[in-house]
């Protein structure tokens, strides 16, 4: 089930025929030669050539304004290039390359691929440039028994209410033109999206929001692989991972989105943005349940923020390795047969392997250990703040956690 609403030669030897000329007439210049035509690098030697552009970014950060300008807008030229080629090995490559070199340049290249990929601007002659951008809001399911993907996306009133409400309650422009796929990504199909297929689905989106006519999405149809099977039986209570897709399209230049570049002024702007986010939730929680199934009040709704595609998807990785790691403490506390009080934690960062993960130190209540549990942490994180994220979640398990020394 797929939806968008709103929707309306020759061979020669050698490569030229041999003849032979004792001379060439004087009267008749020598045609000259064509250049050859230049050799595209190779996909290693293109990754590594945007990797270095990026550490050259991130050591120009202190640097002229004119020089870091001039760097950004080849970064900009040589990731879109890879777009439009569909050169998914160059930007992966890139961003493995600098992820072990220079976290900030990591950063820095990894937020500009993902960026690029969700947004492109369309020109035409006579026109202001339009954009349109991919977004996602994640979503945690809570129901017994498991959501059924073949139940979902029955209920057009709802699903058409949810699309219009993103306008309804501010999160997006009035003037822009929002659409929705009728179908909730599990992780799964969100993994298996790479930069290049979200750009060929914003094109796809932008066609079908642009032509009159009906016109097919194959980067959007091939977005849809189904649901990995899940082994929830009927009456097993079930917490589900699910993305909400959107497009939202509009002038280049639309004031709504223009975030003001005083830092007081900026931090204002979202923190109004996210009381409307919080809000709309609360509307939308019904409509997205309607959604889901056709039982809907056997379904609580949890919301994470609204995002670009790949920030939507981060957040929700993040929250579900979240949950994980507490599900695995519950089960060691269980084994052990100890209640949260009697037991300390500390949380620190750790090898394993090729991977920096955030690591869990249980003790018990002689001080022996307990268990050493672990979720991935991203290499650019904020280490303090990871550790402060995970102590909280441990205390509301009422478990005493502290960072590790270091």
């Amino acid at each position: 089930m797929f939806c968008i609403r709103d929707f309306v030669g020759c061979w020669y030897h050698d490569a030229f025929p041999i003849e032979f000329k004792p001379t060439m007439p004087k009267n008749k210049r020598p045609v000259p030669r064509k250049p050859d035509a230049p050799v595209e690098q190779d996909d290693e030697a293109l990754a590594q050539a945007l990797a270095s552009l990026a550490f050259d970014i991130s050591r120009q950060q202190t640097g002229p304004a004119a020089a870091l300008r001039t760097l950004e807008s080849e970064l900009d030229k040589q990731v879109r290039n890879a777009l439009r080629k569909k050169k998914d090995e160059v930007l992966y490559g890139a961003i493995e390359l600098a992820r072990f070199e220079d976290s900030v340049a990591y950063q820095l290249l990894r937020e500009h691929i993902e960026e690029a990929a969700a947004t492109v601007l369309l020109r035409r002659e006579g026109a202001p440039a339009m954009e349109i951008n991919a977004f996602a809001v994640p979503l945690f399911v809570h129901s017994t028994g498991g959501l059924k993907e073949a139940d979902g996306f029955q209920d057009g009133a709802a699903f058409d209410a949810l699309v219009a409400s993103f306008q309804q309650a501010g999160l997006e422009s009035p003037k822009a033109k929002v659409v929705m796929v009728s179908h909730a990504y599990d992780i799964d199909e969100v993994d298996a999206v790479t930069y290049s297929h979200l750009n060929d689905m914003l094109r796809d989106a932008a066609a079908s929001m642009t032509d009159k006519k009906l016109i097919a999405n194959p980067a959007l149809e091939r977005s849809i692989r189904g649901w990995r099977a899940a082994a929830f039986g009927p009456s097993d209570q079930a917490v589900e991972l699910r993305f909400l897709l959107g497009f939202a399209l509009k002038r280049a230049d639309d004031p709504f989105y223009a975030v003001p570049a005083d830092e007081a002024e900026a931090d204002a702007y979202f923190e109004a943005r996210m009381r409307r986010y919080q809000a709309w939730t609360a509307d939308a929680a019904p409509l997205v349940a309607r959604c889901l199934s056709s039982e809907p009040a056997g379904l609580e709704v949890h919301f994470l923020y609204q995002d670009l595609f790949y920030g939507a998807k981060e957040q929700g990785m993040a929250e579900l390795a979240m949950l994980g790691l507490m599900s695995e403490v519950n089960a060691a506390l269980d084994s052990a047969g100890l209640d949260p009080a009697q037991v300390r934690a500390e949380v620190g960062a750790a090898a394993d392997g090729d991977e920096l993960v955030l690591q869990v130190r249980l003790n018990g209540p002689d001080g022996a250990p307990l268990a050493t549990l672990s979720k991935p942490l991203d290499v650019a994180a904020d280490l303090h703040g990871e550790e402060e994220d995970l102590c909280d979640a441990l205390a509301t398990l009422g478990v005493d956690a502290r960072p590790a020394p270091r």
